[in-house]
């Protein structure tokens, strides 16, 4: 196997997301469970993405945090086909994935890769006292929620919480309580918190994600969530159909990532670059 470290939704190095990739050759299986969470935990970044080539233009990926299998990760899916491309294990063109959230398909292009998010749903909307234990879980009230938009539980492969603020200066100084993130996340059975406020007209939204239940306390790029976020938005006529929209996340870790999403007939994609920064060789 092949093992790197690569900046996602970055064209920089030392920004983005990071994320694991490790290459199956073609005659190799996948090793234990055990093996893959132990190996995501010494690679310490939030998710790796185990790859293998199942046949022409097809690979299979699996993607594990620190502490658990998750069924999708869009920084780590375009971390590993901006990888495979860079390193001549494929050349641009469209090519198949098949991950626990359904065969989603994948374009590969000379500076960006899109890949499909999982078919996107409402999942539960929030009233009442759950709305105020959603923000006071950041430490914020009443004045720092967004006028007209609501919490939500939105879905585009993983679920999360759409959690919207008024404005940027709110964003940055929220807080997370992680014990009651993790309570609240095992309670509606969530992966984390998708924080947002709307930008301009370059910006759609400025972003901060928490998944805490999954070993990540702050993700500085989240393509599923983002996906979600860009349902979202359709839901309340924000945005429209066939449009890129831009979402700005992990400037708050130092670690500006760049998304780009689009929607079309309630068929969402994730898009973005990336950089391979590091090769690792386990010694055994």
């Amino acid at each position: 196997m092949d093992i790197f470290i690569v900046d996602a939704f970055t064209s920089e190095i030392f920004k983005g997301n990071q994320a694991g990739v490790v290459i199956l050759s073609e005659t190799e299986d996948y090793q234990s469970e055990i093996f893959m969470i132990n190996l995501a935990l010494e690679l310490k970044h939030s998710e790796t993405a185990f790859v293998k080539k199942i046949k022409e233009n097809e690979y299979k990926i699996r993607y594990f945090t620190p502490v658990s299998e998750v069924d999708l990760c869009g920084h780590a899916t375009i971390s590993a086909f901006c990888l495979l491309r860079e390193h001549g294990y494929i050349d641009e063109g469209d090519y198949i994935i098949d991950t626990l959230a359904g065969r989603l398909n994948v374009e590969v292009k000379k500076d960006l890769v899109w890949m499909d998010m999982a078919t996107p749903k409402t999942m539960y909307e929030f009233k009442g006292e759950e709305i105020n234990e959603l923000y006071e879980a950041f430490d914020l009230s009443e004045i720092d929620k967004a006028n007209s938009l609501r919490p939500m539980i939105a879905d585009t492969g993983l679920r999360d919480i759409m959690l919207p603020v008024k404005d940027r200066k709110t964003l940055d100084f929220a807080f997370m309580n992680r014990d009651l993130v993790v309570d609240i996340s095992k309670k509606y059975d969530v992966t984390g918190f998708h924080l947002f406020c709307l930008g301009d007209d370059r910006i759609t939204a400025y972003c901060r994600d928490f998944a805490p239940l999954v070993g990540i306390d702050e993700e500085s790029a989240t393509g599923t969530a983002n996906g979600a976020l860009t349902y979202y938005l359709k839901e309340y006529g924000l945005i429209k159909e066939g449009v890129v929209s831009t979402f700005i996340q992990g400037e708050k870790m130092n670690r500006k990532s760049v998304i780009k999403t689009m929607i079309d007939e309630n068929k969402i994609k994730v898009g973005g670059s990336a950089k391979s920064v590091l090769k690792c060789e386990l010694l055994k």
